[in-house]
């Protein structure tokens, strides 16, 4: 063993040490030793560090390495997902690893880790191992949409596995493991059906037409295209323009994953975003108009009232609420509101300053409404307005 092996090793020992200065000379000097780590050793030790320790401070030194060392952490990830003993843990590091989005994730779609991923999927029988890769998939798949022409049939049939797994249960599976399996599948179906809807929609009926994949479809997959909108594309779009690596050149991982999340009727799926139109449709449909603050008028001015334009405002308008709560019963002391909005300048006393001055007032519904005190309310009945 190198000395540089061996001074990595003694490194690595103290890495998640509580001592904060200490944990942090040693990340630097760690971080040294990989900028000039040209044999991939000090990459390595790094890596079975984590398979020992699944330290998170190694996962964030992993994640911050260079770009012109991603091929050896690609090749080390591949080797050790090889590794039915390891296997787990390497996806799990690969899952914390696309998740910081390092700058070199996508040459993921060009190494030999992804096939390896893929036929982990297609193969293994350990359920946590199916459920860990997928969630890596999913994950995966919007940071390199491009590998949707080279694998995208690999990807349709990790889906057709899984989906026929999850209603079957061929290991005996427990019972949270398989609905957690079923979770994956369900996100796995909206990753593919958001940016592959031409070619997923060609699979699934090719597929499912096979008389022993209909039990599968009608428990399954039916529920699952229940679920989801139409996909433009479905319209406009062809199967070969999806698979043009060009197609993705405007949009960045968010974009993707927004564009999936839209297409889907489950609130818990759906993005939040789609309520905003609705919400500022509604609010324009019930308000036209912008509600201007009033403008101050001269001090001694009569008491001429300025209409507002439009008479029938209400708050529940400007709230971009279409139905105002019902009005209570009218009572014998009661006096009686006037659903007029007006304007006028009057003096007062002001409730902040304590002054009798002149402000601007908006008479709403019996009260006063100063816009120079701030917008506070001020009832007639307290503070009556004098000439």
């Amino acid at each position: 063993m190198s000395k540089e092996q061996v001074s990595i090793s003694e490194l690595l020992l103290s890495l998640d040490s509580l001592e904060l200065q200490e944990a942090e000379q040693v990340r630097a000097s760690v971080n040294q030793q990989l900028s000039s780590d040209r044999g991939g050793a000090v990459l390595s030790s790094l890596v079975e560090y984590y398979l020992d320790s699944s330290s998170s401070q190694a996962v964030l030194l992993l994640s911050s390495i260079r770009e012109s060392h991603h091929k050896l952490l690609l090749e080390k990830l591949n080797e050790i997902l090889g590794r039915p003993g390891t296997r787990l843990a390497a996806l799990t590091l690969l899952g914390h690893l696309i998740r910081k989005q390092p700058p070199w994730v996508h040459h993921v779609s060009r190494s030999a880790l992804l096939p390896s991923l893929l036929r982990c999927l297609k193969t293994d029988a350990d359920v946590v191992v199916l459920i860990t890769g997928v969630l890596v998939l999913i994950t995966l798949l919007p940071m390199i949409p491009q590998a949707g022409k080279q694998h995208i049939y690999d990807f349709f049939d990790v889906f057709g596995r899984l989906a026929s797994w999850s209603l079957k249960n061929p290991g005996h599976v427990p019972v949270v493991h398989l609905v957690h399996l079923q979770a994956s599948v369900y996100s796995l179906f909206h990753r593919l059906y958001g940016m592959f809807p031409c070619n997923f929609i060609s699979y699934l009926r090719l597929h499912y037409s096979m008389k022993e994949n209909l039990d599968t479809f009608q428990e399954v997959v039916k529920p699952m295209l229940e679920h989801v909108r139409v996909h433009p594309e479905l319209v406009t779009g062809t199967q070969d323009y999806e698979l043009d690596p060009s197609r993705w050149r405007c949009y960045e991982v968010h974009d993707i994953v927004i564009e999936c999340s839209r297409l889907s009727l489950d609130p818990l799926e759906s993005s939040c975003e789609d309520d905003l139109p609705s919400s500022s449709s509604s609010a324009h449909r019930h308000h036209d108009t912008s509600f201007a603050p009033p403008t101050e008028t001269p001090s001694g001015g009569s008491h001429a009232m300025f209409q507002v334009d439009d008479v029938t405002w209400s708050p529940s308008s400007q709230c971009g609420l279409s139905t105002p709560p019902p009005e209570p019963a009218a009572t014998g002391t009661a006096h009686s509101l006037s659903r007029t909005a007006s304007i006028s300048g009057e003096k007062h006393t002001c409730r902040r300053t304590n002054k009798h001055t002149v402000c601007i007032q908006l008479n709403y519904m019996d009260t006063l409404l100063c816009s120079r005190c701030e917008m506070s309310l001020i009832s007639h009945r307290h503070h009556p307005t004098s000439d």
